[in-house]
């Protein structure tokens, strides 16, 4: 660990104190369009450091490759989990959502965070006592089903791609602004350099970068914010408290004379009461859905591969719980810090002139129009690709390992030797990146909105098998397998009549389901169903095999054998 520190804090050094760097970086004012050398430079120095750390710390085995050897320690696990949750979604999506549906934004804040708490609660410990690689591994396993393991291991794969595309769409939105070229083009570059390291480092290297990543990924975060609030006169301390003066400037308004934009005209904002209003009805959104989300994103959260993937990295069991109250320290503090953005954005925004700003870059923008320096604007970007690269690396990696773990080897060629299984990891690598690339290129949807249907879908699907797995030993086979189809017809309904919409078609029933099992939170009912009739289903069918019992009793649970 200490060569990384030594590793970062020169990358910080060097960053700040390159001659003629932060004028090279002027012409990062920018809003759209134009390259902009400054933060291209800290981007590629950027890059350059994860490459490095890819190299030294390459995978040589499938256990490096699945599991980073399950050498990492409780803090640097924690600060990957931070890391692999930061992802393009909360350091950008966030912030964009509160933006766009001010209080009604917080539900993903409240989802997220509370999807950690779950885990902390009822899950963590116990899914590293199991002692697996991968998700798929853990329900082939506890439900002595080949059938399910390959079922779970498509599912894995799938909605680690739903919650890729997201990423994708935030890294191109990022590679975009700083080299001032098409979307398009942007996504295929940022998938290229992100699926190189990935190939080249594993589980492993992915995992040691993380602890990098999150390091750069809150400073640059947190820098904008305590500039814009001490030059702005609020509490620039703790920047996060001046965001309840902000919200009352929003709610109240601001007359003439009290703001200027970035060329010191001056404006004013008229008052928005509905921006810090719960539910309110010129939003459109209502009590249910904030509470549909909320559950939704907190059950999803228990459910997602690449976030269970991490307790299998920690030499012990209890070191995969302290690893989450490490991670929800590391993640509170950007998402305490997020919604200071959507705020300053709100007020920024209003600006006479600007026209209509990308939802999903107010966070950069809002350091811009608040006339931050252009070198910390770009360090601010580049913590962003590094928040995208952190997530998509991790779904990667837990992605290729369904595949050649969970499909190939176990599945398909038991006799594959671990060379093979390591080419069949990289190629399934290579295949998720370029579909999900070419997903991206589609923009369905906001960034966290993108992210919000793998949660529903890991949440009807994944959640049910794991909280009943863990613990009700009398959940069977026959009861997985009927549970599991549940949440399966449940996600096809409101995936099918999302896509649908999104491509123009009318569909029968098309605003009932659209409001009711909305693609970003059709879990609220998706995953109680799919545990019910698990339950159910489980009591009409032979009891689960007594050494799988006595397993989760002594092993899982602890209980004297």
């Amino acid at each position: 660990m200490k060569r990384f520190n030594l590793l970062l804090c020169s990358l910080l050094v060097c960053l700040f104190s390159v001659p003629g760097l932060a004028q090279a970086a002027s012409n990062a004012l920018q809003l759209e369009g134009g390259f902009k050398l400054g933060p291209a430079i800290l981007m590629i120095i950027i890059i350059c450091l994860f490459i490095a750390v890819g190299l030294m710390n390459r995978a040589s085995d499938t256990s490096d490759y699945y599991a980073a050897g399950r050498s990492i320690s409780r803090v640097g696990s924690g600060m990957a989990i931070a890391s692999n949750w930061m992802s393009a979604a909360s350091f950008l999506g966030m912030a964009a959502i509160m933006y766009g549906s001010g209080y009604d934004g917080l539900a993903y804040v409240v989802g997220w965070t509370g999807g950690y708490v779950l885990l902390l609660v009822l899950m963590a410990s116990q899914i590293r006592r199991f002692g697996k690689y991968t998700a798929p591994d853990f329900i082939g396993d506890r439900y002595y089903s080949t059938t399910l393991r390959a079922s779970t291991a498509i599912l894995g794969i799938f909605v680690s791609f739903c919650y890729c595309v997201g990423q994708f769409g935030g890294i191109g939105l990022m590679f975009k602004w700083i080299l001032g070229v098409d979307y398009n083009w942007a996504v295929i570059i940022g998938s290229s350099v992100v699926l190189i390291y990935t190939l080249i480092s594993g589980m492993l290297g992915v995992t040691k970068n993380m602890q990098i990543q999150y390091v750069i990924i809150i400073i640059s975060f947190i820098i904008p914010e305590v500039i814009l609030t001490y030059k702005f006169d609020y509490f620039w301390l703790v920047p996060q408290i001046g965001y309840g003066q902000v919200v009352t400037d929003i709610v109240n308004g601001i007359p003439v004379g009290d703001m200027a934009n970035v060329f010191n005209q001056p404006y004013a904002i008229l008052p928005s009461p509905e921006f810090a209003m719960p539910w309110d009805p010129s939003t459109g959104k209502t009590f249910f859905q904030w509470m549909a989300l909320t559950f939704s994103l907190m059950v999803g959260t228990a459910g997602l591969p690449h976030v269970i993937s991490r307790f299998y990295v920690v030499p012990k069991a209890n070191d995969a719980r302290w690893s989450v109250v490490w991670g929800l320290f590391f993640i509170c503090l950007l998402y305490w810090s997020a919604p200071l953005y959507s705020a300053f954005g709100k007020v920024f925004s209003s600006a006479p002139g600007l026209g209509k700003l990308s939802k999903d870059a107010i966070v950069v923008y809002t350091a811009q129009l608040g006339d931050v320096n252009p070198l910390v604007v770009g360090f601010l970007a580049a913590g962003a690709v590094s928040a995208g690269f952190s997530t998509v690396s991790g779904l990667l990696v837990a992605g290729a390992s369904a595949f050649s773990h969970d499909l190939y080897h176990k599945v398909i060629n038991p006799q594959a030797s671990a060379a093979t299984q390591m080419l069949m990891a990289r190629i399934g690598t290579i295949l998720m990146a370029v579909g999900v690339a070419l997903v991206a290129m589609l923009k369905l949807g906001l960034i966290a909105q993108l992210v919000a249907v793998a949660f529903s879908l890991a949440g009807c699907t994944i959640f049910p098998l794991f909280f009943l797995g863990i613990w009700w030993s009398r959940s069977n086979r026959e009861g997985a397998m009927a549970g599991l189809a549940t949440g399966v017809i449940i996600s096809l309904i409101a995936i099918t009549y999302f896509v649908a919409d999104k491509f123009g078609a009318n569909l029968p029933m098309g605003d009932f389901i659209g409001y009711w099992l909305n693609p970003w939170y059709f879990a609220w009912i998706g995953a109680p169903l799919a545990i019910l009739v698990n339950v159910l289903v489980s009591k009409m069918f032979k009891d689960t095999p007594d050494d799988i019992k006595r397993f989760l009793a002594v092993q899982v649970h602890g209980a004297r054998g």
